[in-house]
């Protein structure tokens, strides 16, 4: 397999630019579960550190993934510390205008978690009236709160989403919402909760690239369409998520052209999807 070095941040921001011909140097925030967090062997492992290791063996060549906290990445790959940002990035209009993306790997959709057991649950009135456990501040906290009126659920605020999640293990919630990846994750570590309903954002996570770097924007996203089209998408899903991608899911369905449609830098270049490198 290629190798795939991760690095801590002191020694990283030290360290020059990968030749792109020799392979890319990328970072991730390295406590994002099941994205990228710590690992008993001492570095980093994930979803997006699993999938930076299959683009480089796709192309061939070295990644080195380094570790940094999310508010420091955008500006340190606009100094061109990196040469791109493996990190789940939520494609919006204000990011797009200062960075190019590859087209979306990921949808951000949020999704419940209920007591392990309970009867499926489809659509936001199936939880009318009921408990609903989620992480103080965030934006699903701002999401319930705006929608308590209509859907009648009362929603109690904890200080981590490991503490919303207990409380509908124990009962004290009937619910819990928090992004689609990490309710996921949560359910695979935790039997006494089951996934439940995901709710569709129409947003995706994509990776950032400097806004002159479209020759590398473009060669990654084509090997994104790769692995999205040869399996390899569907079973980091499994393996991180317990999740079989429905059909359709951004993750395992190629975006036509360049980048994220409906937001600058998007190129509408057809071209056929190839894993030949």
């Amino acid at each position: 397999m290629t190798p795939i070095r991760l690095l801590p941040l002191a020694l990283a921001a030290a360290l020059p630019l990968a030749a792109q011909a020799d392979g890319y140097k990328v970072a991730l925030d390295g406590t994002f579960a099941p994205h990228a967090m710590p690992s008993l062997s001492g570095g980093v492992e994930g979803f997006n550190v699993d999938l930076a290791a299959a683009i480089g063996e796709a192309l061939g060549v070295e990644m080195e993934v380094v570790a940094a906290q999310f508010s420091g990445l955008i500006p340190a790959l606009q100094a061109g510390t990196y040469d791109f940002l493996v990190a789940p990035t939520t494609v919006t209009e204000e990011r797009a205008a200062n960075l190019l993306f590859s087209e979306g790997f990921m949808d951000t959709n949020f999704a419940f978690t209920v007591p392990a057991g309970s009867p499926a649950m489809d659509g936001l009135d199936a939880f009318k009236d009921k408990t609903i456990a989620v992480n103080k501040g965030s934006v699903y906290e701002s999401f319930l709160n705006d929608r308590a009126d209509e859907y009648g659920w009362t929603v109690v605020s904890y200080g981590t989403n490991t503490d919303a999640v207990e409380a509908v293990a124990t009962g004290r919630a009937d619910a819990n919402l928090a992004g689609a990846t990490a309710s996921a994750w949560a359910a695979k570590q935790n039997p006494r909760i089951d996934l439940s309903y995901e709710y569709p954002t129409g947003l995706v996570w994509a990776f950032p690239f400097r806004k002159d770097d479209i020759a590398t924007r473009d060669k990654i996203d084509a090997v994104l369409e790769c692995l999205k089209t040869d399996g390899t998408m569907a079973a980091l899903s499994e393996k991180w998520f317990g999740v079989t991608p429905a059909e359709g899911a951004t993750i395992v369905t190629p975006t036509p052209g360049y980048g994220t449609p409906g937001f600058d830098g998007y190129e509408d270049t057809a071209h056929e999807v190839t894993c030949d490198f």
